[in-house]
């Protein structure tokens, strides 16, 4: 693996701005002069021939904090300005750490030439036996590298020197290797902070590595998820998972050429879940909090769920299955219902879990409603969209072997059937599952990937066609858009008019 960077033209800029600030600061009395790195995941990225916008630059010798404001004094400067005329650094903003939630540094954030810049000085961080809250330091290169969550993550950028620095001595070797490895003992690692354990997942599955088998062994011991379900919020659980499944993988032809292991450059959702599934963290990511809810999610065929997601999302081939391709024109309309297909596919565990008694009316309803608000604390509209896709479930399906006539034979059987179907109990339906700017696109959706999981895979041909015939009369019904209808006459002029 190379030890060398080619920079851009801005990053050649930025890299003469910082070491001019360098200069400045090392000129001023009692001030010894920083020396700086570009770290972690731009620098993984840079030898992946993937460009980023976002570095973080270590500083030796002071705070981000600190250093930034010298940074700000040396812009000011006449000679500076006239060196640097395009750079505009408008404001600092800090980011306070929090060690008890795992955020263990504070970091200076700005933007400079466009770039995003986090400036944040080397670390060390040493645990009590008895404590959560490391006890933290400056530290050395090696310090820094070593308390990082993975390898990879741990490689600098030489600013003076314009050169790599493994000072892991294994970073280079696993991304050669193609493994997601921590720095020291991965137990420890996780012990100190959990979220390290979701962050390996979305790292081996962005780049389509390989967690390290000690690291997998570690990540499945029982203190280690109970840690994660309770040190770590479920908001920073939620923006972990989010990143796993926020979008597919650029087509292989995008990558360079000059790279030509690399076969995936981008949040790769499938992976993702199907490690949380293998490791057996389901419960731990995606628990319902809600002690009403005593079963427990069914995971035995999770991955047939996931599994149609990811066909779903793939480009159409050709020669592909007609089916699919007639299911994702009519429910896969934009890259936001790729995503939540992709959510909807990690709720599917939850779908036959009944719900517990509640108030009328009540929102969340259903156990994987409770798992969105609670589990990984999504927004408002993303959580009335789960609950609303598994309080529909039953009544989808239904609707669904009512119109085609060939239900298949699940480990749900359904509770009524409709003698007839028209087009005016097919738009009400529609308008059922999507009322006040949901999209019933969402509920059949979940239907779908949760009755994938029902059948035998000999049987599957026919469920997608059975939808894809369903969705197809829908569409010569010019139903598809029926949620959005206004009624004709609302009870406001009802009321009026009496």
């Amino acid at each position: 693996m190379q030890k060398t960077i080619k920079l851009n033209e801005t990053e050649t800029e930025l890299r003469q701005l910082l070491l001019d600030a360098s200069d400045y600061v090392g000129s001023l009395e009692g001030c010894s002069r920083p020396r700086l790195r570009f770290t972690g995941g731009w620098v993984r990225d840079k030898l992946l021939g993937v460009p980023s916008k976002d570095i973080d630059i270590g500083i030796d010798n002071m705070t981000g904090y600190n250093f930034g404001t010298r940074l700000h004094e040396y812009l000011e400067l006449p000679n500076a300005r006239e060196k640097h005329p395009l750079v505009d650094l408008k404001g600092l903003a800090t980011i306070k750490a929090n060690p008890e939630k795992s955020k263990h540094l504070e970091t200076v954030t700005t933007k400079l030439l466009g770039l995003d810049i986090d400036l944040v000085n080397l670390r060390k961080e040493t645990y009590a036996a008895d404590s959560r809250n490391p006890q933290m330091e400056f530290g050395t290169p090696e310090d820094d590298a070593s308390r990082r969550d993975a390898t990879v993550n741990a490689l600098f950028y030489n600013l003076d020197q314009s050169e790599v620095e493994d000072f892991t001595g294994r970073g280079l070797e696993d991304m050669q290797r193609r493994v997601i490895k921590t720095p020291l003992a991965p137990y420890q690692t996780f012990k100190d902070d959990p979220l390290r354990v979701l962050r390996a997942i979305r790292f081996a599955s962005r780049l389509d590595y390989e967690i390290a088998e000690e690291d997998e062994k570690a990540m499945g011991r029982e203190d280690i998820q109970e840690a994660l379900k309770l040190k770590i919020s479920r908001e920073r659980v939620g923006v972990e998972l989010t990143k796993m499944l926020e979008g597919q993988s650029p087509p292989k032809s995008n990558i360079p050429k000059s790279v030509p292991n690399l076969r995936l450059l981008g949040p790769n959702p499938h992976r993702a879940l199907s490690l949380i599934d293998r490791l057996k963290l389901y419960s731990t990511v995606f628990p319902v909090l809600d002690e009403r809810v005593t079963q427990s999610p069914d995971t035995g065929s999770w991955d047939k769920a996931y599994g149609l997601a990811r066909d779903l999302a793939s480009t159409p081939q050709e020669g592909s299955n007609d089916s699919i391709n007639v299911i994702k024109s009519i429910l896969l309309t934009s890259q936001e219902d790729i995503l939540d297909m992709w959510l909807l596919s990690a709720f599917v565990p939850w779908a036959r879990v009944p719900p517990p008694p509640s108030k009328q009316n009540r929102s969340p309803s259903t156990p994987a409603g409770f798992a969105a608000q609670n589990g990984i604390k999504v927004d408002g509209h993303t959580i009335k969209l789960i609950d609303a896709a598994a309080l529909h479930l039953d009544d989808v399906i239904q609707m669904k072997d009512a119109t085609i006539q060939s239900g298949p034979s699940t480990t749900s059987p359904l509770k009524r059937k409709l003698e007839s179907v028209d087009r005016e109990t097919q738009g009400l339906a529609i308008r059922r599952w999507g009322p006040k700017g949901f999209d019933w696109r969402s509920s059949v959706m979940y239907a779908l990937l949760t009755q994938s999981t029902e059948v035998s895979e000999d049987y599957r041909p026919r469920l997608l066609e059975g939808y894809a015939s369903w969705l197809s009369i829908l569409k010569d019904l010019d139903l598809l858009e029926a949620h959005r209808l206004l009624p004709v006459v609302n009870g406001n002029q009802i009321k009026q008019a009496l």
